[in-house]
């Protein structure tokens, strides 16, 4: 490995693949979101996940402020809906599919996994928020693979031989 003092820090993170997690609500009977692809799971006792927000996001501060939050684990083909959902403005829902839970996340149809959360604590983090939140109930559709970002595109997991 050769080491490199100077460059983008953007480059080196985009180094390790990650999912990419709908963060949505209902606010003001209208849902309300954002993509994240820093989702983590965090402890299964209580039953916590972690995500990290940029301190420059309008949708956060509306996001933290409701009782319960939707995550929902994006599947391969929807990158599409990412894009959406990373974009400014107030249209991010039109033409996607999505439901209200009873207390009020949204979750995003066709994910592999959905989980109902309320917010267990925040911590600054630099240009970042770390949220930690809470699973109430989840949901799983074992039967699909996930959108994975790494070196800023979607990718797809290959589906080939899996390691033993």
């Amino acid at each position: 490995m050769t080491a490199r003092v100077e460059g983008d820090l953007r480059e080196a993170f985009a180094c390790f693949p990650t999912g990419v997690v709908a963060m949505c609500a209902l606010a003001g009977g209208k849902p309300a979101g954002l993509a994240v692809s820093s989702f983590t799971s965090v402890s299964l006792d209580p039953p916590l996940v972690s995500v990290c927000v940029q301190n420059t996001s309008r949708t956060w501060p509306v996001l933290r402020a409701l009782p319960r939050i939707g995550l929902s684990v994006l599947a391969h083909d929807q990158d599409d809906t990412c894009r959406r959902l990373a974009e400014p403005g107030d249209n991010r829902f039109a033409g996607l599919g999505w439901h209200a839970l009873a207390a009020g996340g949204v979750l995003i149809d066709q994910a592999i996994a959905g989980f109902d959360c309320s917010m267990h604590a925040t911590v600054p983090a630099g240009d970042h928020c770390l949220a930690l939140l809470e699973v109430h109930r989840y949901w799983i559709c074992a039967n699909r693979e996930p959108l994975v970002f790494h070196a800023s595109r979607y990718r797809r997991l290959d589906s080939g031989a899996q390691r033993q």
